[in-house]
């Protein structure tokens, strides 16, 4: 049984040796960026949503406002006129439009807050993809620079023996005239 164990983490062992010299950081690392890529991406859609649903709420304010200016004026108007009933209905109409501005100002104000912190997210995700890119502009041109060395230096070099002699004569001649 301890055998069987021994052979079974030895063999482990060996493949996980394998894996690790086939993946290529290099590879890695792109594989790295396109996921930070895809998530800044999508942080830049929320931002964007964020945004949009910000200026909403602040449209929807000032058209509350502009509502709210216009109630005092039919407020005066019905108080005038002693109409209590549809100054009833103003009032609640007008203490409706209150709570919906209030309600908007503090969501706007939490959605402020939200797209200033995903604003930093992404800028402090954009400075890592950067790194990130860097490193892998660094990793390519050692890789490259590697892959030139070892290009230039000839790995089979056949030579005949009649290369050999004539090599051998020009040698001998030159070594003979000086």
């Amino acid at each position: 049984m301890a055998l069987i164990t021994r052979l079974t983490r030895l063999f482990q062992a060996d493949f996980h040796a394998v894996l690790d010299s086939i993946e290529e950081p290099d590879i890695q690392l792109k594989q790295a960026i396109r996921e930070m890529e895809f998530e800044l991406q999508q942080e830049q859609q929320a931002l964007a949503l964020l945004q949009h649903e910000s200026e909403q709420l602040t449209n929807l304010i000032i058209d509350l406002e502009s509502k709210l200016g216009n109630f005092d004026e039919e407020l005066d108007i019905c108080f005038s006129a002693k109409k209590d009933d549809l100054a009833r209905d103003l009032i609640r109409r007008k203490l409706e439009a209150e709570t919906t501005r209030t309600d908007a100002s503090k969501q706007s104000g939490l959605i402020n807050t939200s797209i200033e912190k995903c604003q930093k997210r992404l800028v402090e995700h954009q400075q890592q993809l950067d790194n990130m890119k860097q490193k892998l502009g660094f990793l390519v041109t050692e890789k490259q620079a590697s892959v030139s060395t070892y290009r230039a230096v000839p790995t089979d070099i056949n030579l005949r023996n009649e290369d050999i002699e004539i090599a051998f004569l020009r040698e001998k001649q030159l070594r003979a005239k000086s």
